[in-house]
């Protein structure tokens, strides 16, 4: 016992000194002229909070990243111009970036109408146009210069037709849908994915996003007396529609689109969203060390939990400065460099890697969740009452 305790304490002195002799190795933080990408998105408007979201997911990568040596000695920057995820205003944003030699990427918009209203003008271009939150199936088919670390919805909404009908026994279901190209695509990818399934389809209804009113839907959605509900929503209007179902008496196991997940859609549909199922590629009480690291760190920041928009944006501006330290920051540089890149770390996906025929990250994961004591918790299995 005293041979091994000694060779022990030998050996950690050894290594003790190994480390002193070594030299120190600290990057100096970034200097000089910035390397600007250009973001396009929300920042009034209905749509506002995510693009907050972003900014507090981009300054957190920054922090690191230019705090680390930026890209080969130089700091990192985003030009954050507002289009309400209008694409009106997107298609003006993306005439503005191409004129700028300094923008060497862009990145949004939000919705992906809007930035596909906007790809032509980036494709002419060739600027990479960087669409983190654009689940439509035909955004990445616009050219080969629009790439994405978003899930397809024609990925993503097999997942929510599984969940609803496999894994919560939904047989009779009423899709309420955003009236939007998005919101069309998205519902015919359930509705036909959830039929497959066996699950009948009683009835199906299209919005406008800024509608507030929804009792004469209800009413029609109440007559085809379904057992369940799907919300392919964003998280003001699915929160809105809850508060409308429990005062119509609409009671019934309700999932909702990912792209609810948001502590705003608790904020603002209170008691209503209880019990309300939906999924997301991040979960922050996520075991795995990459994401109890980013938690740790946005919480010090922020003072609060991040949630999934956070984590995009995050992990987007980390991809963006791996392509441009491995293969240079210019225009044709990241373009080429997002098909070769491999394994970019990612609190999303763990590591990042594309499919070059497709232009989006490959390994998604699905967490599911439901709404539970006014927070999202891990969905354990059992009936789907409300």
């Amino acid at each position: 016992m005293f041979v091994a305790n000694r060779r022990s304490s030998l050996g950690a002195a050894a290594a003790l000194l190994a480390l002193a002799l070594a030299p120190a190795v600290h990057a100096e933080p970034a200097k000089g002229e910035p390397i600007l990408l250009g973001v396009s998105g929300p920042l009034t408007g209905p749509n506002a909070q995510y693009g907050a979201q972003w900014k507090q997911g981009f300054d957190l990568a920054l922090d690191e990243i230019n705090g680390s040596g930026g890209i080969k000695g130089r700091p990192l920057a985003y030009v954050f111009e507002d289009t309400q995820s209008d694409p009106r205003q997107s298609v003006a944003v993306a005439q503005k970036f191409v004129a700028n030699p300094k923008i060497v990427a862009e990145l949004g918009d939000f919705s992906s109408p809007a930035s596909m209203a906007a790809s032509p003008i980036y494709q002419r271009a060739k600027l990479v146009q960087f669409g983190f939150t654009n689940s439509h199936p035909d955004f990445t088919k616009g050219g080969d210069y629009m790439w994405s670390n978003s899930v397809s919805q024609a990925d993503e909404q097999p997942l929510s037709a599984a969940y609803a009908v496999k894994r919560l026994g939904l047989k009779r279901i009423a899709v309420l849908h955003l009236n939007t190209d998005w919101g069309r695509t998205s519902k015919d990818i359930f509705v036909q994915a959830a039929k497959d399934m066996g699950a009948e389809i009683v009835a199906t209804e299209g919005y406008l996003p800024d509608e507030k009113d929804f009792r004469s839907t209800l009413v029609r959605v109440r007559d085809a007396k379904p057992d369940g509900i799907m919300l392919i929503s964003y998280y003001s209007d699915a929160a809105l529609i809850a508060r409308q179902l429990k005062q119509a008496g609409l009671n019934l196991p309700t999932v909702a689109a990912s792209s609810v997940y948001s502590p705003k859609f608790i904020e603002l549909g209170g008691d209503a969203v209880e019990g309300i199922f939906t999924a997301s590629r991040y979960f922050p009480d996520d075991p795995r060390p990459q994401v109890r690291n980013f938690v740790s760190k946005f919480k010090a920041k922020y003072n609060k939990e991040p949630d999934a928009f956070n984590a995009y944006a995050y992990d987007t501006m980390i991809l963006m400065a791996q392509v441009m330290r491995e293969f240079g920051a210019d225009r044709k540089s990241i373009h080429d460099g997002l098909a070769k890149v491999k394994d970019v770390p990612s609190v999303i996906f763990g590591k990042s890697t594309f499919d070059p025929a497709t232009r989006r990250v490959t390994g998604a994961k699905n967490v599911e969740l439901v709404v539970k004591d006014g927070r999202f918790t891990l969905w354990e299995g059992g009936t789907a009452v409300r």
